[in-house]
């Protein structure tokens, strides 16, 4: 294994898969809600991005001294968590910020570099791709997402909501003075050898997400993901495999850094949090502090699930919060239902006393007022 990933590799932890029968694979996008959907909020993963003491340079390498010291994320599970067997490959992330920059860094095992595409904005998870989602202020809506091949092709894009809730992509909008760069440990698209791996090193200027630099202490939704097709060997290149019972090639493995529980990465209240720190990386990985909103917006989060749910049986939404038949809700949920405007809007004051809103769009809110 090369020095460029050698770092990012040790105690790899994704083994062999068990020896259970797979469950059938599960049409991408075809849930747009968890399953099932838990009571109780469902573990999200959590990371401290320290601030840097040094911008990195963007070469792909992540072999500069600006990242010394810089945690890295725990390995990628399948994107339906631990219902799925682990990865066959290892993949982590690192972050840290300035004032200027949000930097990730990543870390992909790869035995057969493989990519293709190299128009920029092409519909990169064709290849395999390592992708980055944002949502900074956590409502669900108005998101961006990253993604990028062994070529360092990208695709970048806004949502104004996700697609279940009628959101469309805008292709056209770029991350202005965006800065990436990957680097290969072995030969690209070459079977004949067996490959070590690739990196890939990001720098977002946070003008370009209209914000200014993080506060110590906020928090970003966030996830990554890692799309991995199999590929065969055909004429001294690499073709994906086809099912020989539909003729297509067989489905994309996604791997991602927080579970959604679901093949379906356009669920924002599923990513994981980041919580950005002021000190320094040499001071430790820290202690992250769990949003204490967490009850809150997850029993709305339950209102909005169950009323689609409701709305696909019964061609109508539900106006009582009964008919929904939620076990385990708040006392203190309200649902109102304008069926004339055909929309609906829940609330709920959580333990902090902020008051938080959800409705059909699936945007969730809130009001410090209310404290």
């Amino acid at each position: 294994m090369g020095a460029v990933l050698a770092a990012a590799f040790v105690a790899t932890s994704c083994g062999a898969p068990p020896e259970t029968a797979p469950l059938p694979p599960e049409p991408a996008g075809s849930r747009t809600e968890p399953a099932p959907v838990p009571v109780t909020p469902p573990p999200l993963r959590t990371y401290i991005a320290r601030r840097a003491t040094a911008a990195p340079v963007i070469d792909g390498r992540l072999d500069d001294a600006a990242w010394d010291d810089v945690a890295w994320t725990e390995p990628f599970m399948d994107i339906e968590g631990a219902r799925r067997p682990a990865p066959r490959y290892e993949t982590r992330v690192r972050m840290m910020w300035d004032d200027a920059h949000l930097y990730v860094g990543a870390a992909l095992e790869e035995p057969d570099l493989q990519a293709s595409l190299v128009e920029r904005d092409a519909v990169i998870f064709r290849d395999n791709d390592f992708e980055v989602f944002l949502d900074p202020d956590g409502d669900t809506h108005d998101y961006v997402e990253l993604e990028i091949n062994a070529l360092g092709t990208q695709w970048d894009l806004r949502l104004p909501k996700p697609y279940r809730d009628g959101g469309r992509a805008d292709d056209a909008w770029d991350i202005a003075g965006l800065r990436a760069a990957v680097a290969l440990d072995g030969t690209l698209n070459d079977p004949s050898d067996r490959d070590g791996g690739w990196s890939v090193e990001i720098a977002i200027p946070f003008v370009s997400l209209g914000l200014d630099a993080p506060r110590d202490g906020a928090e970003w939704h966030v996830n990554f993901s890692r799309v991995e097709w199999m590929f065969d060997t055909v004429a001294g290149g690499y073709r994906k495999r086809i099912d020989v019972a539909t003729g297509k090639p067989l489905p994309e493995s996604n791997w991602t850094w927080s579970p959604q529980y679901a093949v379906n990465m356009h669920m924002p209240e599923l990513w994981g949090i980041v919580q950005f720190s002021a000190l320094p990386p040499a001071g430790g990985p820290g202690s992250f502090i769990a949003p204490a909103a967490d009850g809150a917006r997850w029993a709305l989060r339950r209102v909005y699930y169950a009323e689609r749910a409701f709305r696909r049986e019964h061609r109508r939404w539900a106006e009582r919060l009964d008919e929904l038949a939620l076990e385990g809700l708040p006392s203190g949920v309200s649902l109102a239902t304008d069926s004339a405007a055909g929309t609906w809007r829940a609330e709920l004051v959580g333990q902090s006393g902020t008051l938080w809103r959800i409705g059909a769009d699936g945007r969730i809110t809130r009001d410090e007022r209310a404290r």
